[in-house]
């Protein structure tokens, strides 16, 4: 029985080990996603690094159709939230990273819990010689397929002339 239960107990880890070998990019993608969390966790807690994770010239899309900054400008227009000491808190709650062969060209989506709800993102970044850097993130709202009728219809109203409101 003892013998049973131990060929039992070392199958099992040879299976896990097995399953852990057969991603070698596992261990990059942890780091990867620790990236993006740090630089969401940045942002939460009003903290300069996050545009420092931004290439010079990387690009950030916000939800509304008027925020197309580049990093400066993106960082003059947050300004004010990060003078308050906290700016917006986006918690991953699914991921998938993508990478070149080379591995130096990332990309990714998520699903993001945020202060306006259920959001997704994608983005691109870099690997350099200091570390990753974000290039492009574009976030937006997720509306629920149902609701989107009710929801363009709320947006052309808002948007139309004083003289057809």
């Amino acid at each position: 029985m003892k013998k049973t239960l131990l060929a039992c107990i070392l199958f099992m880890f040879c299976l896990g080990a097995f399953a852990q070998a057969s991603d070698p990019a596992a261990p990059y993608t942890r780091q990867i996603n620790a990236f993006i969390d740090e630089w969401h966790d940045d942002a939460a807690h009003a903290r300069p690094a996050y545009f420092d994770k931004m290439a010079n010239n990387g690009v950030y899309i916000g939800t509304d159709k008027t925020e197309l900054w580049n990093r400066d400008q993106f960082k003059a227009w947050a300004k004010r939230f990060f003078d308050k000491g906290k700016a917006w808190s986006f918690k991953a709650t699914k991921r998938n990273v993508y990478m070149s062969e080379d591995k130096n060209f990332i990309w990714f989506d998520e699903l993001l819990d945020t202060q306006m709800g259920v959001c997704q993102a994608s983005g691109v970044m870099r690997k350099t010689d200091k570390g990753f850097e974000i290039e492009h993130y574009q976030l937006s709202i997720a509306v629920p397929n149902p609701v989107a009728d009710k929801v363009t219809k709320t947006i052309k109203e808002f948007e139309a002339p004083p003289s057809v409101k």
